[in-house]
């Protein structure tokens, strides 16, 4: 208990934290004040101090997960807001113990995790994305984007938020009928249907997920637009030209490049250059963080995204350069991914019932903490989102950013005169 004890008194400083440990002795930390919470931890096993105090992220994920800790006056949303609020990314400090050999070893575990070779690539899809399909339902909005949304003023629902993200990607992409368009990592396909919908583009998407392509098709067909909107079970690495042997006009990916990793970032770019048309256009929209290049966590890499890693801003464009893509217009959402996760959180935990019936009650809390880290890593830590342009040709835009908002005006004009709104595939109806 010594070393949490060292480690709690480094991390608390407003709001209280009492611990309990299971002989019954109590810790207390931090000094309460108006607007901070007073939170209990309740520690049911006596190994656990030891392995929270070395491993913070994946120490309290492991013991939650198992039932071996649980919180008091609050959820692990309430407690993880509090630890990340006491520990803000403007200020000095981290979660994670200090010292070299820490940062080293983690750095190194991070690093080898993502070479990402194409059946590496595949595996860790299939670990997240190939989850039993109900989940999802219960928890994204009509058109399944499983990113980012946009939060406009005054917008408080997920489904309108999540369509002026699409909206907001579209416009920066210029988009005219006739336009053959490449989605990297396409997600269940909603994104696709939406610039088809909305533009009169032709979309290919491609995923390594099986459960996704299955899913994106049948939506296809389902809107009767299999012809315009299709989808392949490919590797970013080996996708073909045009049916014609030409190149797309335009590139989208949206939270795919998370999962690339460092090593690949320059053939992800080279790949991209080679694809995209002279006069095209592509738009990169990543989770990025603020700090310089970094290491996943480790709760991170082993329950939710093996192989994963959030690129900094700067490693990414040293990335591009050399493949002759020009960086035409940089814009970084801050707060927008915790709005979102904050809603997901929300969701999940409003089907607790549910979820608990797909999976068990360790994937239920597994899940939890991973939201709940993810969304106050927004709200406090180092994350923001990076929406990335690049074009080949610098005459290939207005030279101004007010096409942008005049063609999202645009879209919202034809939206509202429109017969009713875009058709989606239908909830599972085994819930």
């Amino acid at each position: 208990m010594h070393l949490l004890d060292r480690t709690l008194k480094r991390l608390v400083r407003h709001g209280t934290l009492t611990v309990h440990e299971p002989s019954g002795r109590t810790w207390h930390y931090g000094v309460a004040q108006p607007g901070w919470p007073d939170l209990g931890l309740r520690i049911n096993d006596t190994k656990v101090t030891r392995f929270l105090a070395l491993h913070p992220r994946i120490g309290m994920g492991e013991a939650f997960m198992d039932g071996r800790v649980e919180i008091e006056g609050g959820d692990i949303m309430d407690f993880i807001r509090f630890i990340r609020r006491n520990t803000p990314w403007e200020q000095p400090g981290d979660i994670d113990p200090p010292g070299w050999l820490h940062r080293t070893t983690k750095l190194i575990a991070s690093r080898l995790d993502q070479f990402n070779g194409r059946n590496a690539a595949r595996a860790h899809v299939a670990h997240h994305y190939d989850l039993d399909d109900r989940l999802y339902d219960l928890f994204l909005d009509a058109n399944r984007q499983y990113s980012c949304a946009y939060w406009e003023d005054g917008v408080t629902d997920l489904d309108t938020a999540q369509i002026a993200k699409m909206d907001h990607i579209a416009a920066k992409l210029q988009l005219e009928p006739g336009m053959r368009v490449l989605d990297i990592g396409c997600g269940w396909g909603g994104m696709a249907l939406h610039l088809h919908r909305i533009a009169g583009v032709e979309v290919h998407g491609v995923t390594l997920s099986k459960e996704q392509i299955t899913y994106a098709k049948a939506w296809a067909s389902r809107e009767g637009v299999a012809d315009k909107v299709t989808f392949g079970l490919t590797d970013y690495r080996d996708v073909p030209g045009t049916q014609d042997g030409g190149r797309f006009d335009r590139i989208v990916s949206v939270g795919m490049f998370e999962h690339v990793g460092a090593p690949n970032f320059g053939a992800f770019f080279a790949k991209c250059h080679d694809l995209l048309a002279d006069d095209g256009v592509m738009l990169l929209h990543t989770i990025g963080r603020a700090d310089p290049p970094g290491a996943t966590d480790d709760f991170t890499r082993k329950y939710i995204f093996p192989g994963g890693y959030i690129p900094a801003l700067s490693e990414t464009v040293a990335a591009s350069e050399p493949n002759k893509l020009m960086l035409s217009d940089v814009e970084i959402l801050r707060v927008h991914y915790a709005k979102t996760l904050l809603e997901w959180y929300r969701r999940c935990v409003a089907q607790k019932r549910r979820i608990v019936e797909v999976y068990d009650e360790r994937f239920y809390r597994m899940w939890l903490f991973y939201l709940a880290g993810a969304a106050t890593a927004f709200e406090d830590g180092g994350l923001v989102n990076f929406q990335l342009q690049y074009v080949r040709s610098r005459w290939a835009l207005p030279l101004t950013r007010d096409y942008i908002a005049a063609n999202e005006a645009g879209f919202r004009t034809a939206r509202q005169h429109s017969a009713g709104p875009a058709p989606v595939l239908e909830r599972s109806a085994t819930f």
